[in-house]
Order: C-alpha cells, then sequence, then structure tokens
C-alpha cells in the first residue's frame, strides 16, 4: 500500500519563491563597484554571439543584485542587439530589467551550476514562473558569472526559447564556456579599476 507521504510535493507558493540569496548584498555592492550596472555594447556583442551559438532566439547577459535582475547585455529577435542608448529594445517587450521573482537566473546564480529547463513546464517549481504566461518562455539554459576575486556569482548568460526544446550536450559546453569566457572579461574590468 502507498503511503500518502510517498511522493510529497511541497506546496505550489513554496516552489515559486526566488531562493534566498545571502550573497545579494555583497553582489549588489560588487556590482556597483564593477560598474555593472548599465547597458555596455560590448555586452549586448556578446549576447548576440551568444544566440547565433546556440540558436536561440533569446540571449542575456544578467546581473543579479538584491532587488532585481539587470540585462546589461540583451539579444531579441525583434531588435538584434538592444539601442544601449534606448536601454530597452525598440520593438521587442523585453525590458533591461526583470524582477528577482520573474524567470530563471536567480535560481542559477543561487546554485553555482548551469541550468538547463528543456521545457520548463516539465518543472512544478518553474512551470508557474510569471515569464511563461506573461512573455510565453518554454525553454531556458543558463550558467553562472563567476567573480573570482569576490568569490561569488554576479549574475548570469541565458538563452530563452517561446518554443520546447532539447538544448543538449553540446550547447551546454557552448554555455559553460562562454559563460568563463564573460568572466574572463568582468575579472578584466575589475583588474582595470
Amino acid at each position: 500500500m502507498n503511503s500518502p507521504y510517498s511522493s510529497y510535493e511541497p506546496p505550489l507558493d513554496r516552489l515559486l519563491l526566488t531562493p534566498e540569496d545571502p550573497a545579494a548584498p555583497q553582489r549588489t555592492a560588487r556590482l556597483a563597484q564593477l560598474g555593472l550596472n548599465t547597458p555596455r555594447a560590448e555586452f549586448d556583442e556578446f549576447a548576440r554571439r551568444l544566440a547565433l551559438e546556440l540558436d536561440a532566439p533569446f540571449a542575456m547577459v544578467n546581473f543579479v543584485d538584491d532587488r532585481r535582475q539587470f540585462f546589461a547585455g540583451l539579444y531579441t529577435p525583434d531588435a538584434g542587439p538592444v539601442n544601449v542608448s534606448q536601454g530597452q529594445a525598440s520593438e521587442s517587450s523585453m525590458s533591461r530589467e526583470m524582477r528577482l521573482d520573474h524567470g530563471f537566473c536567480p535560481h542559477t546564480v543561487k546554485r553555482t551550476t548551469a541550468l538547463v529547463l528543456d521545457d520548463v513546464c516539465d518543472y512544478p517549481r518553474f512551470a508557474g514562473n510569471p515569464v511563461v504566461d506573461e512573455i510565453g518562455i518554454r525553454s531556458y539554459m543558463g550558467a553562472p558569472l563567476v567573480d573570482r576575486l569576490a568569490g561569488f556569482n554576479l549574475g548570469t548568460i541565458c538563452v530563452v526559447d517561446t518554443d520546447s526544446r532539447t538544448w543538449g550536450r553540446q550547447r551546454l559546453e557552448i554555455i559553460k564556456h562562454m559563460a568563463q569566457e564573460m568572466s574572463d572579461q568582468i575579472q578584466s574590468l575589475a583588474a582595470g579599476r
């Protein structure tokens, strides 16, 4: 006989919470110190490369502070690289900022390893995320951006799609490699300050 407790799932509202992030205050200070709280043309170009390499319609260089996510690099299918002077894509519903309870990057930052969701609806923890209904996101792959000097993650690079898809091992290796490349670029910025 099966116990009613054998397949216990936490209440849905517990699954949707943004992960607790004790490093958020230090990350916020570090992002400000590095000046990583404004759009950058080189990060938009990196997001474009990321989208092309991974054959994805949306790509971001995303920094997560104590109150928001900020896309310092953003590529969208409508606008391509975002016009830095505008701060958001002129013909896209994607903006440069997102609340912490929207999307999957805060989870990637917290877990410190790549997160691959071929179909977000397959995971109760992620299926109810607001970006699923509000933007139509169905698949996600992201990798953390490690600040080796500070000893914690500053954000992620990620790709998303409005269709479910199999990202696969090869694309996972590409995003991990590109996350290392962006982390190295951030370390160079830190060294130049």
